[in-house]
């Protein structure tokens, strides 16, 4: 069985970020960064399907040299090999370009299954997979908890509203995006470690690749978020204003 697993380098949580002087993106210069947290999530599920099948699990990242940081600890956790999309500017892309940047080197591979993370924590847009899993023909679902491998098909477990859950399966090949926090994260050992070093990891220049084209959207300004202080008196008498401090916090405030 073979299994893709779709990775993006983010921002590290504790970075502190700052707009730069183009105000249309944030300085780079000192930052630090991590794999986008639901892609690790991604991860460690296809790791746990090889155990119980075996098979193979190659990670694929987008971006520019900076990325391969990201990657070789994929593979240091038990990724067999990696693929590296070169891309200099990966804020240029919207969910559909960044879907056409992987969809050729995934078609290349020939999958049993894709998994990729419900979302990145940088841009938060949810779209990326689901369009891949378009360009690719793939049946997917989405904010997926748990993964069981059938013969020739895949049964998931997805996370609905109000603590519902819906049990779906889809025949292999597939795509499922994974949610946060379905189970414990390993850590690379020392052993790991070093087998990543000799690993392979393949570069795949992304300008020459067919299904990407130009992104739709376009970041005009990027600013922190305004904070402001509002103080309100209710008149009244104590049974009045304890009304209208209801009335404002179910529909103004909307935390009620």
């Amino acid at each position: 069985m073979k299994i893709i697993v779709a990775i993006k380098q983010v921002p590290a949580r504790d970075s502190q970020l700052h707009v730069d002087s183009s105000g249309r993106w944030i300085d780079e210069t000192g930052l630090s960064y991590e794999i986008n947290e639901p892609d690790a999530y991604a991860l460690e599920e296809a790791l746990e399907l090889k155990e119980k099948h075996g098979g193979e699990v190659v990670t694929i990242c987008a971006g520019p040299a900076r990325v391969a940081q990201t990657i070789r600890e994929t593979l240091a956790k038990g990724a067999d090999r990696a693929i590296h999309v070169e891309f200099e500017n990966p804020e240029e892309l919207d969910p559909l370009a960044a879907a056409g940047l992987l969809a050729d080197a995934i078609r290349q591979e020939n999958p049993d299954l894709v998994l990729t993370g419900l979302q990145s924590d940088d841009m938060g847009y949810g779209q990326t997979g689901v369009i891949l899993a378009e360009l690719l023909g793939l049946p997917h679902a989405t904010i997926v908890m748990e993964v069981e491998k059938e013969d020739g098909f895949i049964r998931v477990k997805r996370e609905l509203e109000n603590g519902w859950f819906q049990r779906v399966e889809l025949p292999l090949p597939a795509l499922v995006t994974v949610q946060s926090g379905i189970k414990p994260l390993r850590y690379a050992t020392l052993m790991g470690i070093k087998k990543a070093k000799s690993k392979e990891v393949r570069q795949v220049p992304g300008g020459s690749l067919p299904a990407a084209g130009p992104s739709s959207v376009e970041i005009t300004r990027v600013y922190a978020p305004e904070r402001t202080k509002k103080t309100q008196i209710f008149e009244g008498s104590p049974k009045d204003a304890a009304a209208k401090l209801v009335e404002k916090l179910k529909f103004e405030a909307r935390v009620l």
